[in-house]
């Protein structure tokens, strides 16, 4: 039986319940949370992991002072991240079903990050 997951940061969290029913998924910031399907989490996750890998190549092609924006989208959901090669917010858009919006400071970037790439590995 595998358990469900919380990872907790400094203004994020991530969760995984292969037990529920619809929404194993949870995404949450300061003061909001979204539970998500499982295709939802795993979207969510994928489209991360290749904006901070852009951001992460951007580094040596910006100038220090340069901020850009990399959006990624599925059918599912719509991600932005925002800012600087090593300081950048991230933005989540449900397209499916209900519309929600989250929204992480740059601050909780990292650790977002991080969750997104290893909460599913067991």
């Amino acid at each position: 039986m595998v358990e469900r997951v919380i990872k907790t940061g400094v203004g994020w969290r991530l969760g995984w319940n292969p037990e529920a029913e619809e929404f194993k998924g949870l995404v949450a910031g300061d003061g909001w949370a979204i539970e998500l399907t499982e295709a939802e989490l795993n979207d969510f996750c994928r489209l991360l992991g290749q904006l901070a890998g852009t951001m992460s190549q951007m580094a040596s092609e910006l100038m220090d002072e340069e901020k850009i924006a990399i959006e990624a989208e599925s059918d599912l959901l719509w991600v932005q991240v925002e800012g600087y090669p090593e300081a950048y917010s991230v933005q989540l858009i449900l397209n499916a079903g209900r519309r929600c919006e989250g929204f992480w400071p740059a601050a909780a970037a990292p650790g977002l990050v991080q969750a997104a790439k290893v909460l599913k590995v067991f």
